[in-house]
């Protein structure tokens, strides 16, 4: 593929992805990306068959867009402070008015995944189990954290985020709310947050 059809590619995920925001993933029409993206349908059949191979490539910009949490990163930073970091980003996104993908995420997963859909939001789970394990284990060497077993806390924040996560888009969550369920899991570390 070329400059010039990477950039059209990326051009129609970008839009899509704004698309599936509003509208969720059921919702969604290839019609409905051809208009938000001002081409024809065969420019974008040129690149996509489906909505449900358009939202795997959506998900997985995000997904790449997400692993730029690093940058934040100053290098004094501490597990502490990375962590807190990671739980304000997780924070924003699940309260972010415009390009929240959750509930399209979800349908995707709950209602349209295709049998052999590339699993893109397990990668970013198992993804963040990891670093939030690592980042536990060190601030215990470090004396920053109190915890038996770094690899289930790790479980216990994604799984808790994750949760937020569904219940925003069913029940609804306050910010409030997000952050007494992070502060008692910091709290639990020895975290003074």
């Amino acid at each position: 593929m070329g400059d010039k059809s990477i950039q059209k590619k990326q051009y129609i995920i970008d839009v899509a992805a704004k698309v599936f925001s509003e509208m969720g993933y059921k919702n969604v029409t290839m019609k409905d990306v051809v208009d938000a993206c001002d081409i024809s349908r065969g420019g974008l059949y040129l690149y996509y068959e489906s909505t449900s191979e358009l939202f795997i490539d959506v998900m997985k910009s995000q997904a790449a867009a997400g692993e730029d949490f690093t940058s934040l990163i100053s290098d004094d930073a501490t597990a502490a402070d990375i962590l807190l970091l990671f739980l304000q980003e997780e924070k924003k996104d699940l309260f972010r008015k415009k390009g929240n993908l959750n509930r399209a995420y979800f349908e995707f997963y709950f209602d349209a995944r295709p049998a052999k859909a590339d699993n893109v939001y397990k990668k970013k789970f198992d993804n963040n189990v990891k670093m939030i394990g690592k980042l536990i284990e060190i601030g215990v060497e470090s004396g920053e954290f109190v915890c038996d077993d770094p690899l289930t806390a790790a479980f216990n924040i994604v799984y808790l985020i994750e949760g937020l996560k569904v219940t925003s888009v069913t029940l609804g969550v306050s910010p409030d709310s997000f952050d007494r369920q992070i502060l008692y899991i910091l709290e639990s570390l020895g975290v003074d947050a």
